[in-house]
């Protein structure tokens, strides 16, 4: 499996979109009265860094600063290899705008796919659980294709969970912090209609490997999958089937080189299986379902 990569290209791409939960009062962004000489600057900056999309970057922070100090000490953080979205405070995800802190995995645009995925399997999910939440961007997603649903979030890292609280919270999402299912109220067995799990999935030995984006500055328990990679896919894919409603579904994302192993874990956990693939995207996600 190649090393899970960081967004490849800016994922903040729409000043545009509303921040789920926000009530902070509207600030008019420097980038409107910025200098062209200033913008300038910032984007020499960001390309001597190796910002591939150093426009596009430069541009997106001079919309999240309000004054040129702000936009140059953004600048200065992106250029040490804090990643984008943690420098701005957001990321884009299928259409939204999600709340993402330092510390935080940062959603990828491929996983997008996985959320079409668990939409059209059950378009009419009542019960929606995210486990692994991280910031919480799909369970997010999720609540607001569907509309009206019982949503709950959970993820091995505090930090995580508190910024899912507030990416759910206009969603009446509730989030917990603990281990897989043992985070979860014991209501939920048998009743969860959409289970999406984005776990950790890189191989331990290739965690060295990834872009310094990744590997410095989001958690490991977000990237680190155990030997093969798939620990925790196992350990979700055998304890679901108690979980899922009847005619519930399990979608966890997966590598290429992975899927085979994916899809016979959640065959021996009883889910009747299918692999669902976007080449454009490079996205593997194996779909589990309970049978009614």
């Amino acid at each position: 499996m190649p090393p899970r990569p960081p967004a490849s290209s800016p994922s903040p791409s729409s000043s545009a979109c509303p921040s789920p939960g926000s009530s902070s009062p509207v600030v008019r962004p420097f980038s409107s009265s910025a200098p062209s000489a200033f913008r300038d600057a910032l984007v020499a900056a960001l390309r001597g860094a190796g910002c591939v999309f150093a426009e596009d970057e430069a541009e997106l922070i001079l919309t999240a600063a309000r004054t040129p100090h702000e936009a140059e000490a953004m600048t200065a953080r992106r250029t040490a290899g804090l990643p984008l979205e943690h420098v701005v405070g957001w990321a884009e995800f299928h259409g939204l705008r999600i709340a993402v802190e330092p510390g935080v995995f940062v959603p990828r645009r491929r996983t997008e796919f996985l959320v079409d995925q668990a939409l059209a399997a059950v378009p009419h999910a009542s019960v929606v659980v995210d486990l692994c939440c991280g910031s919480g961007a799909v369970g997010a997603a999720l609540a607001a294709s569907l509309g009206p649903v019982e949503l709950h979030a959970a993820d091995i890292d505090a930090t995580a969970v508190n910024c899912a609280r507030r990416n759910l919270a206009d969603f009446g999402g509730h989030t917990y912090v603990g281990d897989l299912f043992a985070a979860l109220p014991g209501r939920l067995r048998g009743r969860i209609d959409i289970l999406a799990a984005n776990v950790p999935y890189v191989p331990s030995g290739e965690v060295p490997l990834l872009p310094a984006e990744a590997r410095d500055h989001e958690p490991l328990t977000a990237l680190d999958g155990g030997g093969d990679g798939l620990d925790v896919l196992r350990r979700v894919a055998a304890e679901a089937p108690y979980w899922l409603a009847p005619g519930g579904c399990l979608l966890v994302e997966t590598s290429e080189r992975q899927a085979p192993a994916a899809v016979e874990a959640f065959t021996r956990g009883g889910l009747t299986v299918r692999l669902a693939e976007e080449e454009e995207l490079y996205a593997h996600v194996v779909v589990g379902a309970r049978v009614r």
